[in-house]
């Protein structure tokens, strides 16, 4: 009897246990591993001694190895022996000498929007908390007609599709990248914007797609931009690339600053990550460029809110470093130095792989699009058989898509990436 009233006891305990338990999380989905950190643990696992990692979205040297720019060593240096530096909170907007510089470098410094005081910049968690932040504001204080929607490329970078909807945006997509030229599908694109509902958002890459590689031209920018004001459109310009991509920071931005230009309603994200080399430091900047400067004060008063109630204040050492950079003459000419070293190592090894492939492999198909697209990543137009090939077979790390990190290339590897990739083209892999 003792034994059976125990046994009810605990039935009825673990009941009422259950009952009152806070969440404990059991029905929660497990989520997918991001495709790039699981092809990067893959790489790492592998010991095969010539194995490639063409996933990682950084720059690596002629060693594959990171590289630290010459002028951020010399910007830490100064800091380091700065006798006021101090580990203060930075204003909830961020450094100020960073924004006003951070403005200039991507507006440019005769920019109308600078000139009359209307670009409202705040510092961000790199690009990524730029893009969150823009996409933010927008979700609470952009004008919808309808449905909260943005229009993305068809690709475009994972991580846009995800921010967006975090904030209650709905992602749609606009055709980008024609996978029969290999090349931007102008046609597809303009058509959208002409199709769509007025005032809708569309999210454009400044330069240096992500992950195709593949710009419109200057004179393809200027018809986005006819059409993009004809329709009231609202543009999310996206630039991680500035200076990286060409090897010229003014070259980069030309379109940001032609849409300026012609008044067209705009937010702007930057990242310093890939053209200062300072991927863990998260130095970014958020430029919002109303018409007006009473609409830009109100601007700030809400990012100001905005900001604070996430993160309350940015970080300061990267900040201070590319503000130290982009404020001194001497500085900023050796980081155009570092940046067209970095640009150049990739313009050569596109321009060796595609020696390779059509001089030395003469590999089926055209390869023009290797030497035509910009900037870190190239989508190859390798079937996902042909890249899982690649990857089972050589030992060469890539996503499915075919698209390669070009600075994951270099003298002692793309030759070894050439022939293997010749092999999988013809099916003899």
């Amino acid at each position: 009897m003792t034994a059976r009233i125990k046994q009810v006891y605990n039935h009825l305990s673990n009941s009422t246990r259950e009952e009152m338990s806070a969440e404990t999380w059991q029905d929660v989905p497990l989520a997918p591993p991001d495709s790039i950190f699981k092809l990067t643990a893959a790489y790492k696992a592998d010991t095969y001694p010539q194995k490639v990692n063409l996933g990682v979205g950084a720059y690596r040297d002629d060693d594959s190895k990171p590289w630290v720019l010459p002028v951020i060593k010399k910007a830490t240096k100064i800091l380091l022996n700065d006798p006021d530096l101090d580990h203060e909170y930075l204003p909830i907007t961020g450094l100020p000498e960073f924004t006003a510089a951070a403005a200039k470098l991507i507006l440019g410094s005769d920019s109308p929007a600078i000139v009359e005081s209307r670009a409202v910049s705040v510092q961000t968690i790199s690009g990524t908390g730029a893009n969150h932040l823009g996409a933010l504001f927008l979700s609470k204080f952009y004008h919808w007609d309808g449905p909260k929607q943005i229009y993305l490329s068809d690709p475009t970078w994972a991580n846009h599709h995800a921010i967006f909807k975090n904030v209650g945006i709905e992602p749609l997509t606009y055709p980008y990248y024609d996978p029969k030229t290999i090349a931007l599908d102008f046609s597809g694109f303009v058509g959208t914007l002409e199709s769509a509902a007025p005032r809708s958002v569309f999210l454009l890459h400044a330069c240096a797609h992500n992950p195709t590689g593949v710009d419109p031209t200057p004179d393809q920018w200027k018809q986005i931009a006819d059409v993009v004001i004809a329709k009231n459109h609202y543009v999310f310009f996206d630039c991680a690339y500035q200076g990286f991509a060409s090897g010229d920071l003014n070259k980069d931005a030309w379109a940001v600053r032609y849409f300026v230009e012609k008044n067209v309603p705009l937010l702007v994200c930057q990242s310093f990550a890939k053209n200062a080399g300072l991927y863990g430091e998260r130095v970014g900047a958020l430029h919002v460029v109303p018409p007006t400067k009473d609409a830009a004060d109100r601007v700030k008063s809400q990012l100001s809110v905005l900001q604070r109630s996430e993160i309350s204040n940015p970080p300061s050492h990267g900040a201070r470093l590319v503000a130290l950079i982009l404020t001194g003459s001497d500085l900023f000419e050796e980081w155009n130095r570092d940046i067209k070293t970095m640009a150049g190592r990739i313009i050569a090894m596109r321009k060796e792989l595609y020696r390779l492939l059509t001089e030395e492999f003469h590999t089926p198909g055209t390869w023009e699009h290797i030497i035509n697209q910009i900037g870190m990543f190239s989508y190859t137009g390798i079937n996902p058989d042909q890249a899982k090939a690649l990857i089972d077979k050589a030992h060469i790390y890539l996503l499915s898509s075919g698209r390669i990190s070009m600075a994951g290339l270099n003298s002692k590897n793309v030759r070894y990436f050439a022939e293997n990739l010749d092999k999988a083209v013809r099916g003899e892999l």
